[in-house]
Formats: C-alpha cells, structure tokens, sequence
C-alpha cells in the first residue's frame, strides 16, 4: 500500500512533465509555422519584385522603342532629315500665321 501523498507528488509530477512536453511541443510547432509563413512572404515579396520589375523594364522598352523606332518619312518615302522637317514645319507655320493675318484684317 503506498502513501496517498507520495501518489499525489508521482500524479503532479508526471502532469507537470506532461503538460511542460506538451507546451515545448506546442511552441515548437508555432515557431515552425511561423518560420515557414515568414519564408513565404518573403518568397512572395521576391516574386512581386521581380514581377513589378519586369514589367517596368518591358514598359521602359517599348517607350524607348516607340522614341527611337519613329523615322521621319518624307513625301517621296524616303527617311527626311530632321533639320529640313522642322524647316518646313517653320514655314507652314508662317504661311498660316499670314493667312490668318488676311482673315482677321478687314476686308477694304
């Protein structure tokens, strides 16, 4: 026959084991969980980098491409230089100023 309180120290004694594996083991799994949701989200920051990127590199590609693949054509299809485009521009500008110079000046 043994002594109720040696019994009663075995029981708290083997609870508080119990209960200290089962907190270890808990906290253990937490800690997993949140190393493997911090991995994640980095993973996914990575990837939303990479894809935010990629897509600003595409975008800066096809504006330059748009920039420099535009070529001046003249009325007889060949490439125009710049300097005599803006001449011509200059010009047309001026024959409109002088037309609309005579439209606005009363009619004598």
């Amino acid at each position: 026959m043994s002594n109720p309180i040696v019994h009663a120290f075995f029981i708290g004694r083997a609870l508080a084991d119990t209960l200290y594996e089962q907190a270890e083991s808990s906290l253990s799994n937490a800690l997993s969980e949140v190393g493997k949701l911090d991995a994640e989200l980095r993973d996914q920051l990575r990837q939303f980098t990479e894809q935010v990127m990629e897509r600003a590199k595409r975008e800066e590609e096809a504006a330059m491409q748009e920039r420099t693949g535009t070529t001046l054509i003249s009325s007889d299809g060949k490439p125009a230089d710049l300097q005599s485009v803006i001449d011509e521009l200059r010009a047309e500008i001026a024959r409109l100023r002088s037309e609309l110079k005579q439209y606005r000046s009363p009619a004598s």
